[in-house]
């Protein structure tokens, strides 16, 4: 009882250095429980999701193709179960803008990609229609309304039967846009009422489990020779699949990577603080030894600390987890992805994993700090412990510099090399701290940069899309444009080896001055006709490079899956919506018809810009109209969904840093009671006292700073390859700003550390200091 007593008296004597070490676990607890549960929680439901609702496999296209084919087709080796269905694009007209819709027939026995319905029923009749609840939401649609779409100029009319969503469209596009963007389903009645006849245009198989999807697609493109196939896409390459896949790996390698460095940055100062707690305390080790104590009961009143340090900065981090953590990354997902019923929640045993890990570490160090001095006789643990011989510095033998030092910086230079492990634990704490800092701070910067580049990139006010079938040569344009150029959009296909890559390729004309390119140094590049312009984010995942031959296949109908060689003219740094750019008369020396279907404006001023667009929405050959603020939706999107991640980074690094400072600190004035009543003893003024730990600290942190920085950029550049893909580049050059905004704050909080020491310094008892047995 009295030795439990004695802990909480130890720790009643230094509360702050109690709480800095259960913060430094903290930090570690809150990122594997909540990161833990979240990726656990996400893998395990989509899984589930995929598994339940019979997600296809591969989805094959046709030109047409009739019932009887695809019962033809059935017989495949490697087909489980395959389904026709008739895809076609709509769209809907609303007051002040226009949506998109793709919409999908569903057969009456609908087996693959079966939808999750919200409200009402799958449509049964040709007049009703099953809308995504989110379009439906955004629009303002419920079961039982009226809906009116156009496609291939007519228009059709239809009743909402139900909301749902369906697995093949776990995200939908790159912003999750609702609004403009949705997904229906049509019974197979309603085909003759789009296409005039009954038909199919896309096939959705399930194959049988473990079988080769690459076997199975050369079999069906096979037994197509004699159908108007036009392409096929396997679960892997699907945009909602590969999407989800991404973000699900990436949260399993966060979930080990972050959690597992931070509990080694705590498990390093636990360490140190408990062994170096332990030998400052040898003489009341020794006078317990000579009460009688037992060893077993002596090491297990030291193990207590850190076990209810471990379970206090268990608790504190698994409580802000459930309360702050858990409810952002809800909010999150919701908005990243459609997953259905989808609930998060802290699973109650992601608090054990904390308190061993950081408990192991603590009773290690315990273990093996008590042992020698429980080993030796009462007499001779109550006696001081011999102070370490102490080698000449390298600095010392340089006279001439040594003797110009003052004696208060050779008293700093003197305790830092006589504790090296103390210092350089001190510094591991400030380093990963400041990696952070300079890691979260920089990919903010850059996600700000990305969003703020499309104004350099694209200074057009408009962009026209005009209808299938409008000629270029019959648009009539309004007065008060100043200039407008052409352009002409083909999704086309990166094949590079067995690899094959979704992409788009835009041909406009050479003078476009309307779009600007850059190279990786933000230098201007422009389009020639002897070339195409390759995003960097293709070329840095495919390994490409000025002056390669890369493989085009355009994947539209019409041009029946031509591929060419295309010679790689410059790389384009295209941080949003990246594209493949050429010329027409690049286009056109593979064979192809330059026949642009958009128009890029630039008004003369502001007033002509409201009359220009006035025109253009009452263009009747005008499919849409665009400005460049919904260019910046994506960059804007990616930076909303990530910034709640690199705030927590910076405030984790801000308290790791604060912990690492303030506790090995601590113990280096409990340690240098003895030296430090002495120098006041002798007349140093308490100012003078406090500036030797002051600068010692400073030292410490400028050491750590200088290894940081390199290993910052290192760290940088992980970050940077997890978060980019073929679809969205991040900047990947440091922020010279951020890097010494970073570093400041490393110093200000080892001012603030300082400040917070100084009471300890003025309670030194100079006469218990000093007492000692000779």
């Amino acid at each position: 009882m009295k030795l439990l007593l004695k802990l909480l008296r130890d720790i009643k004597q230094s509360p702050i250095q109690f709480i800095a070490l259960a913060l430094i676990i903290a930090v570690g607890a809150f990122f594997y429980s909540g990161l833990n549960s979240y990726s656990n929680k996400h893998r395990a439901y989509t899984e589930a999701y995929f598994k339940e609702h019979h997600l296809s496999d591969l989805n094959v296209f046709y030109g047409q193709i009739s019932k009887d084919d695809v019962a033809g087709l059935s017989a495949i080796e490697g087909i489980n179960k395959i389904e026709g269905r008739y895809t076609f694009d709509a769209e809907q007209s609303f007051a002040d803008y226009k949506a998109s819709l793709k919409i999908h027939s569903i057969p009456a026995n609908n087996e693959i990609n079966t939808p999750t319905i919200i409200e009402g029923s799958i449509p049964s009749k040709k007049d009703e229609i099953l809308l995504d609840s989110h379009y439906a939401n955004e629009n303002h649609y419920q079961v039982g309304d009226q809906i009116s779409i156009n496609t291939n100029g007519r228009d059709v009319k239809f009743t909402v039967s139900g909301l749902g969503e369906n697995v093949e469209y776990v995200k939908k596009n790159a912003t999750q846009d609702h609004k403009n963007y949705g997904v229906a389903y049509i019974a197979e009645e309603a085909i003759p009422v789009i296409s005039d006849s009954f038909h199919y245009n896309e096939l959705i198989i399930d194959a049988k489990e473990g079988y080769d999807i690459d076997k199975l697609g050369k079999s069906i493109e096979e037994q197509s020779k004699q159908l108007p196939y036009l392409d096929q896409v396997s679960k892997e390459r699907s945009y909602g699949y590969s999407q989800i896949s991404q973000t699900i790996y990436n949260n399993n390698m966060m979930s080990k990577v972050i959690p597992l460095v931070l509990f080694l940055i705590s498990a390093i100062i636990l360490f140190l603080t408990m062994s170096r707690t332990i030998d400052s305390e040898r003489t009341q080790v020794g006078i317990m030894k000579a009460l009688g104590v037992k060893n077993r009961n002596i090491m297990l009143h030291y193990m207590g600390y850190p076990v209810l340090v471990s379970i206090a900065g268990s608790i504190i981090g698994c409580a802000i987890a459930a309360a702050v953590f858990i409810p952002l990354v809800t909010a999150s997902s919701a908005k990243s992805y459609s997953l259905p019923g989808i609930t998060f929640s802290l699973a109650w045993f992601s608090i054990i994993p904390p308190i061993i890990f950081s408990s192991a570490f603590g009773l290690l160090s315990v273990y093996l700090s008590g042992r020698t001095i429980l080993k030796e006789r009462a007499a001779q643990a109550m006696r001081p412990k011999p102070p370490k011989k102490m080698k000449k510095l390298l600095i010392e033998r340089v006279p001439g510099i040594w003797n110009r030092i003052s004696y208060s910086y050779k008293l700093i230079l003197r305790n830092i090399f006589l504790n090296k492990q103390k210092a350089l634990a001190s510094s591991i704490g400030v380093v990963v701290s400041t990696v952070l800092l300079i890691t979260a701070l920089s990919t903010q910067s850059a996600l700000l940069k990305i969003a703020n580049q499309t104004e350099d990139v694209y200074t057009y006010d408009l962009r026209v899309d005009y209808k299938i079938g409008a000629s270029s040569d019959t648009l009539q344009l309004p007065t008060g444009i100043k200039n407008s150029y052409l352009l002409s959009t083909f999704p086309v296909e990166l094949i590079k080896g067995d690899e094959k890559e979704n992409a788009t390729l835009v041909a406009t004309e050479k003078e476009n001055n309307l779009i600007h390119f850059f190279d990786e140094n933000d230098n201007r590049i422009s389009l020639e006709n002897n070339g195409v312009l390759v995003p960097e984010s293709y070329a840095d995942h495919y390994h490409i490079s000025k002056g390669d031959i890369i493989q085009i296949k355009f994947t539209t109908p019409e041009l029946k899956n031509k591929s060419v060689d295309m010679k790689v003219l410059n790389i384009s740094n295209q941080y949003t919506n990246p594209s493949f750019y050429i010329t027409p008369a690049y286009l056109q020396s593979f064979g192809i018809d330059y026949s642009p279907a958009s128009l890029l404006v630039e008004a003369g001023n502001a007033a002509d810009l409201t009359s220009v667009r006035n025109f253009f929405e009452q263009d009747q050959h005008v499919d849409t109209i665009a400005d460049k603020t919904d260019l910046k939706k994506s960059a804007q999107y990616i930076l909303k969904q990530n910034s709640f991640m690199f705030i927590m980074f910076i405030i984790c690094a801000v308290i790791l840093s604060f912990g690492a400072i303030y506790t090995i600190s601590s113990i280096n004035i409990y340690e240098r009671n003895r030296e430090l009543a002495t120098l006041k003893v002798l007349g140093y003024q308490k100012n003078k006292i406090n500036r030797l730990i002051f600068f010692e600290n400073i030292i410490l942190t400028a050491f750590a700073v200088i290894v940081a920085l390199p290993v910052s950029g290192y760290f940088y550049a992980l970050v940077v390859k997890a978060l980019s893909s073929t679809h969205q580049q991040i900047p990947n050059n440091l922020n010279i700003f951020i890097m010494l905004v970073s570093v400041l704050l490393a110093f200000l909080l080892t001012i603030l550390s300082n400040l917070l020491l100084r009471r300890k310094v003025t309670k030194i008892n100079m006469i218990e200091s000093l007492k000692s047995v000779e």
